[in-house]
């Protein structure tokens, strides 16, 4: 390589990673601003210009929060929510994906597309028969209403239909067939392994859904003992006096929970996106 391209190339280079770098920046700003503001007293905030540092409030504002709110109890219940709900998702979506992606049966493509219509169908839609199927089972003000109706996503379904079509040969699952593997094996035994990054990339997608869920929560969950932490935030907001430094402080702890997840799948994320996973 002449030393002309080669200094191109890191000019090239250079501009690439300056412009990853500003939209980091402008990413994580958002996060810092939060905590920014958790950390300083509600006076400070209303400021012109507001504080660009970190105040002296932050346990202050936090021990507001627990006053206010029951805020581990929500954490509980946010994380129960999301955890079996991801993991009821992997599962049902992983198997429905790999009979769409790998079996032969009458009418699979026509039941595909009605799977690929209900993600256009708002879910805003059926609020009200979901809430009267909810109501005759029983289940108002319990966390099974959220859990049940969440485990079964058209996304997801899509999502891992896609990933095990390009990424499970063909071959090997004719091979495993005539070595005698039932159906179940060759999903669990052969599918599975290699499906682990899309697991990751589903699994933030469904984890972060569940934890932000707001509506349906709030349609459904009557008593403060069973509020999730996206309803139980509700609570910091008074009709009268707003304390702006306590509502952040709950937000953004109600955040980091979601940054670990994030922190803990982000390399079979990355892993999932740069293998094409989405080819057809």
């Amino acid at each position: 390589m002449s030393e002309k391209v080669y200094k191109k190339f890191s000019i090239s280079r250079a501009f690439v990673y300056a412009l990853l770098a500003i939209a980091s920046l402008l990413s994580i700003f958002p996060l810092y601003w939060m905590f920014v503001m958790a950390t300083n007293h509600n006076s400070v905030i209303n400021k012109v210009p507001p504080a660009i540092l970190p105040g002296p409030q932050l346990v202050t504002n936090f021990t507001n929060v627990l006053n206010t709110i029951d805020f581990f109890g929500a954490i509980w219940n946010s994380l129960l929510v999301a955890t079996i709900t991801t993991i009821g998702t992997l599962f049902i979506c992983s198997l429905a994906g790999f009979a769409f992606a790998k079996l032969r049966f009458k009418g699979k493509e026509v039941l595909f597309i009605a799977i690929l219509v209900t993600m256009m169908i708002p879910p805003q839609l059926g609020l009200i028969p979901q809430y009267i199927i909810i109501t005759k089972l029983g289940w108002l003000n319990d966390l099974r209403a959220i859990i049940v109706p969440g485990v079964i996503d058209a996304f997801g379904i899509f999502w891992m239909r896609q990933y095990i079509k390009s990424n499970v040969p063909d071959e090997l699952v004719e091979a495993a067939k005539i070595d005698g593997c039932s159906t179940f094996r060759i999903y669990w035994n052969i599918t599975v392994p290699v499906i682990v990054p899309a697991f990751a990339t589903l699994a933030i997608i469904k984890f972060m859904y569940m934890w932000n869920d707001f509506l349906w929560p709030l349609v459904v969950l009557r008593e403060q003992s069973s509020f999730t932490i996206q309803v139980a935030l509700r609570g910091l907001i008074d009709n009268y006096v707003r304390d702006n430094g306590m509502i952040l402080s709950g937000t953004f702890w109600a955040t980091v929970p979601l940054i670990i997840v994030f922190l803990l799948l982000n390399r079979l994320f990355i892993s999932s996106l740069t293998e094409g996973a989405v080819k057809s």
